[in-house]
């Protein structure tokens, strides 16, 4: 059920209600990167997680799994954390790798990399020119962002997006994201998907064991929703009084109000 950001209990403050709605039971922890682990910056390849939140991550690490699912290429990601020993899916779950296995193969991770090539080439001829515009081309996506743009730059961004979709209403989809539009395959596949996929696979589907998934943007919601109904324990990272939050609903259960708060949450988590 969806509720309002600020309606939402504080995972640090309300640590004896997160204790019970854990029930004891070992947390299994999935983390978006950016907005979670960094705070949202203007330029994406600027994105470096702090040391100390690495050691945190690091330190959680050690007692429980850590599972990092972004929007972002996973190679990518691991590059920004510096931490190669973690399960990371990257492109929203289209591209997950294990330490152990290594990539992990499934029904959405191959067969589209040419139509999102052919894609990533249309944005660039057509959006060239619109000063500040930030095109990110990834395996299996293609981003455009948007935040450093003028609004009659945006407006432009908007309608190549719109005209593109109307193009191949059968084989793109459009996740709208913070300042960004994410183009994808129109394929039946997103973050709760992916997690559900890794508890499944990672041998997490126990009843000793809670997911917990900390997200703080759309594509997150797919995940809060996976794990409602007792499967799991949805982290809103955001702030209410932040007004591009203002009116925005969410499936999640608790929330944390900035990336600081995570840090914490994830060090006493991990003690």
């Amino acid at each position: 059920m969806l509720g309002g950001i600020r309606d939402l209990p504080n995972a640090l403050a309300a640590n004896d209600g997160l204790l019970e709605a854990m029930g004891g039971r070992r947390p299994a922890v999935f983390l978006d990167y950016d907005g979670v682990l960094t705070p949202i910056v203007d330029r994406p390849e600027d994105a470096h997680i702090s040391a100390s939140m690495r050691d945190a991550v690091r330190r959680l690490a050690r007692r429980v799994t850590v599972c990092v699912v972004s929007g972002r290429d996973r190679p990518v990601v691991q590059d920004l954390m510096g931490i190669d020993d973690l399960v990371v899916a990257g492109s929203h779950g289209f591209d997950i790798w294990s330490p152990e296995a290594g990539t992990l193969e499934h029904e959405a991770s191959s067969g589209s990399e040419d139509l999102v090539e052919r894609v990533t080439a249309r944005l660039r001829q057509e959006v060239d020119g619109v000063e500040g515009a930030l095109i990110e081309p990834k395996r299996f996506s293609v981003a455009v962002h948007y935040r450093l743009v003028a609004a009659e730059g945006r407006e432009r961004i908007g309608q190549v997006v719109d005209a593109l979709l109307a193009e191949r209403p059968d084989e793109l989809k459009m996740t709208p994201g913070k300042m960004v539009y994410e183009l994808q395959p129109k394929l039946e596949w997103d973050k709760g998907k992916a997690v559900l996929y890794l508890i499944d696979t990672l041998g997490l589907d126990l009843a000793e064991v809670v997911p917990l998934y900390l997200g703080d943007d759309h594509t997150d919601e797919h995940a809060f929703c996976a794990l409602l109904g007792g499967k799991g324990i949805g982290i809103f990272v955001g702030d209410a009084d932040d007004p591009e939050l203002d009116g925005r609903t969410t499936a999640a259960d608790y929330v944390l109000d900035s990336t600081e708060e995570v840090e914490r949450f994830l060090d006493r988590l991990a003690r």
